[in-house]
């Protein structure tokens, strides 16, 4: 019997979004090139699949892909950005028992300044609120912070509670395919205070889930300050990407692409143990690229399920008898910050921005082909309109 994994797949780099840490949106794939009900049909089963982009809901035909992965997957929770509400409720009416995270950087301004959709938040804001008056309950926010939204991360995370809704958070990441190089935080002290008040409130909960939530969010504090991360990282040995060419990934985090074989082209048995897999794999474990984001970190919180379980039950106990149960402070490398001992350039050269990277965008050369005449948010704001019409 095949071993289960977990899964993200990039059903298209077609995005409607602006966003400022993102350039997906000026490097969109070919309707075309994208992949196909019968390229799904040969996935592994699976633990856990995020359905993501690009925007996956500017596919019309997202519900077919759906479908399919519905019958492999324990769970799906598909990222968007909430623009397409008519087509996410439809979604979910066939599928109620699927997750949805909305993408939402901050309160109202900030999030519509950040994201560049035109009322963005009052449309994700309000899809979210109609799967909940629907009864769904695997909903919720996502939301990348950066110096410019930290102050609304704990703002956003309350709103949430009041509606019962989910609440998923990252940090700014550089890699090709965020098609960036550039993404830094500024003032390291303002965004991890933000982000401890934040687990404070999480481990103030009276939710398991929330305390390794907080847990995740030390992490994410962690990670901002250059620190190597907390957990192994087990990317493409029991969890993988797939982008919209069939190309199999060990994740969304590297620099350039990294290829493990094609799905289209080859059957998953043979695309998992080839030869290409396994040199991506002795890459992965020599990988200094240090990230925290959820499609590694979850998996590796279950499988070294004791190291954020101690770290859990120690400041949940803590909270019984302290209003603030957890401190940035606890973290070694923000005290020695503070104190002085390293300086804002030494931590700055740890991150992975590079102000004078070749940046990749994983593009094939038929989607890279079409930038020749328009931009890419030429070429999506025509495909939009059409749909629409």
């Amino acid at each position: 019997m095949a071993k289960k994994l977990n899964g993200t797949v990039i059903v298209t780099y077609r995005c409607n979004a602006r966003c400022t840490m993102c350039n997906r949106y000026k490097a969109p794939s070919k309707p075309e090139e994208e992949l196909s009900v019968e390229t799904v049909r040969k996935l592994p089963p699976m633990y856990f699949t995020n359905i993501t982009g690009g925007e996956p809901f500017i596919r019309e035909d997202l519900p077919e892909l759906v479908r399919e992965l519905y019958k492999k997957s324990d769970r799906i929770v598909i990222s968007t950005n909430g623009f397409f509400t008519d087509r996410i409720v439809a979604l979910c009416k066939e599928f109620p028992q699927i997750g949805i995270r909305i993408s939402i950087e901050g309160l109202e301004q900030t999030n519509n300044e950040i994201r560049g959709l035109e009322d963005g938040f009052n449309r994700g804001y309000n899809t979210l609120k109609i799967l909940r008056q629907m009864g769904m309950k695997d909903v919720g926010f996502g939301m990348t912070v950066q110096d410019k939204n930290a102050p609304d991360l704990l703002p956003l995370y309350r709103l949430s509670d009041e509606m019962g809704m989910e609440f998923a958070t990252a940090s700014l990441h550089n890699s090709f395919y965020f098609v960036e190089a550039k993404n830094i935080i500024h003032d390291r002290p303002m965004v991890a205070q933000h982000f401890e008040d934040l687990c404070n409130a999480l481990l103030r909960s009276k939710s398991p889930k929330k305390w390794f939530r907080a847990y995740f969010n030390h992490g994410l504090i962690n990670y901002i300050y250059g620190q190597k991360r907390l957990l192994p990282c087990d990317m493409s040995f029991d969890t993988f990407f797939i982008d919209p060419y069939g190309d199999v990934m060990p994740c969304n985090g590297t620099k350039d692409k990294e290829v493990m074989g094609n799905l289209n082209e080859q059957s998953w048995e043979e695309l998992w143990n080839s030869r290409e897999a396994e040199e991506v794999r002795k890459k992965v474990r020599c990988c200094d690229r240090q990230c925290w984001m959820i499609g590694s970190v979850s998996p590796a919180m279950n499988k070294y399920i004791w190291i954020p379980g101690f770290w859990v039950v120690w400041h949940k106990l803590k909270s019984f008898f302290t209003k603030k149960p957890y401190s940035m402070y606890q973290n070694k490398i923000v005290r020695d910050y503070r104190d002085g001992k390293v300086t804002k350039e030494m931590l700055d050269r740890c991150s992975t921005c590079d102000l004078c990277a070749q940046v990749s965008d994983g593009l094939s050369e038929k989607s890279r082909e079409q930038l020749k005449d328009r931009s890419g948010e030429e070429i999506v704001d025509a495909d939009i309109a059409a749909q629409m019409k």
